[in-house]
């Protein structure tokens, strides 16, 4: 048995609790997966490393709207996998050399392990371990739907597409959120042909519902959109393809399409199910996450275990890494400052799809703000601006991208707002800092300068729009 002051089950945003607060103290890393958690090795940062490129291959096809004759020549895959991941890879690596090897107060354990007790855990080779204080941040991974075939080489998710040897000339992705939005934005844009099947008849419904149809309609012009529609059996051609049965939901005759590979991206599951957390008395929610109050607590019988914490998509519906990386700071601060605990701040979570068009949002849709509203006697103004009702939508000849905010009438707070279009995730920037700062929208739209002719005065003009 092998006693710690602390215990980090996860080496993600988990990583970043170890402070000098804990140089004199024995801290245990559990991690069986790769050093650095899903945002670094299969997230957030190689998928936007893809976008990058995909994006300036896809800005050649807009160019001879602006009078430019622009071509891409060639995609070369392997550069741009490997330009990547010699990145990616050396980080992790050395990230992992650094606590393993460099702090000899910290053990990492490359290995996973369950609960046993609410501070007990023992890992796979059978090392028992304890400790005074574990947080769990084990993070999430992606949902495989129970189709035959799944497990064949071609069938991949977003933990291994990334890493394939060559361009596919034609992929199937399933699934209509975020990560298929994205993954179809990059495989179009670098030539492939990409077929996109989801069983409802909109994409990303979790967005507003102007943003989830705009974006439905769009993506329809773009690549080959199936909805209403799941995958069946998935066999393994003799030359070495696959191919997908595709299922209509309402009923109906059902149709093969052949595919290099597969895309499973039908959403991510948190790892709450590899931990037997029963053993431990933990709180799950009905989704499957583990139950914490504000402060970031686990709970047992809807009360917080002394000691125990966990943070980011383990205990999180959001499933964002800023959000980890927000709840790592307060228990940074929590595991050191028992009597002056701090609490979550999720007011104002702002989420962005590097899709194309780029979505941006923050706050609640209109459906929920006026459900917000009738709950408590009052009522919203809302207002949609075109991209292309300003100078520099003009001068991209935009006819796409549009701004969507909502607010209180009278009071003019911000409840929520909407981007989609160019550089959507910078655009919406200053929305989420007048609502974190209580800034309401006409003040927002009149009290400062706004840049002419920049993108932002979409914003402004959205804003002066309100009817308040």
């Amino acid at each position: 048995m092998e006693h710690y002051d602390l215990i980090i089950i996860g080496s993600g945003s988990g990583n970043s609790l170890i402070t000098d607060d804990w140089n004199d103290k024995k801290v245990a890393i559990i991690d069986g997966g790769t050093f650095g958690g899903t945002c670094l090795n299969v997230g957030c940062i190689p998928t936007k490393m893809y976008v990058y490129p995909a994006e300036l291959a896809h800005s050649t096809v807009k160019a001879a709207k602006l009078g430019i004759d622009a071509t891409v020549n060639a995609v070369h895959w392997p550069k741009i996998r490997d330009r990547i991941f010699s990145r990616i890879d050396t980080i992790s690596e050395s990230g992992k050399h650094y606590r393993d090897v460099e702090l000899e107060n910290v053990t990492l354990y490359q290995e996973h392990a369950r609960f046993t007790g609410p501070k007990t855990l023992l890992t796979d080779s059978g090392t028992v371990l304890t400790a005074e204080q574990v947080v769990v941040a084990a993070g999430s991974r992606p949902i495989v739907p129970e189709t035959a075939g799944q497990d064949l080489p071609k069938v991949h998710t977003s933990d291994t597409v990334m890493r394939i040897d060559e361009l596919p000339g034609r992929i199937l992705i399933v699934g209509g959120g975020f990560v298929a939005a994205e993954f179809a934005h990059i495989f179009d844009s670098l030539g492939s042909e990409v077929i996109q099947i989801n069983r409802s008849n909109q994409l990303l419904r979790q967005e507003d519902r102007d943003i989830s149809l705009r974006y439905t309609s769009q993506a329809e012009r773009q690549w080959d959109v199936r909805l209403g529609c799941t995958v069946g059996t998935i066999t393994e051609l003799p030359d070495g393809r696959v191919e997908a049965a595709i299922v209509p939901t309402g009923g109906g005759e059902a149709r093969t399409e052949e595919a290099d590979i597969v895309l499973m991206a039908t959403g991510r599951r948190p790892n709450t199910d590899t931990l037997d957390l029963e053993a431990a008395g933990f709180d799950i929610t009905p989704d499957g996450r583990i139950a914490v109050d504000d402060w970031q607590r686990v709970l047992a019988g809807g009360a917080p275990v002394d000691g125990v914490w966990a943070l980011g998509d383990v205990s999180s519906d959001y499933q964002l890494k800023h959000v980890a990386n927000h709840e790592a700071k307060i228990v940074t601060h929590n595991l050191v400052h028992p009597d002056e605990l701090r609490a979550s701040d999720h007011r104002f979570v702002p989420s962005a799809v590097f899709t194309r068009p780029q979505i941006a949002s923050v706050g609640l849709t209109e459906e929920q703000a006026r459900r917000h509203a009738a709950e408590h006697g009052s009522t919203i103004a809302m207002h949609l601006q075109a991209y292309g009702s300003t100078a520099y939508g003009w001068a991209m000849e935009d006819d796409d991208g549009f701004v969507k905010v909502i607010a209180e009438k009278g009071t003019g707070k911000l409840l929520g707002a909407h981007i989609m279009g160019h550089e959507a995730s910078m655009i919406i920037q200053p929305l989420i800092q007048a609502m974190s700062f209580g800034l309401d929208a006409r003040t927002m739209a009149t009290g400062q300068y706004w840049i002419h002719p920049a993108l932002t005065e979409v914003v402004e003009n959205a804003l002066l729009g309100l009817e308040l």
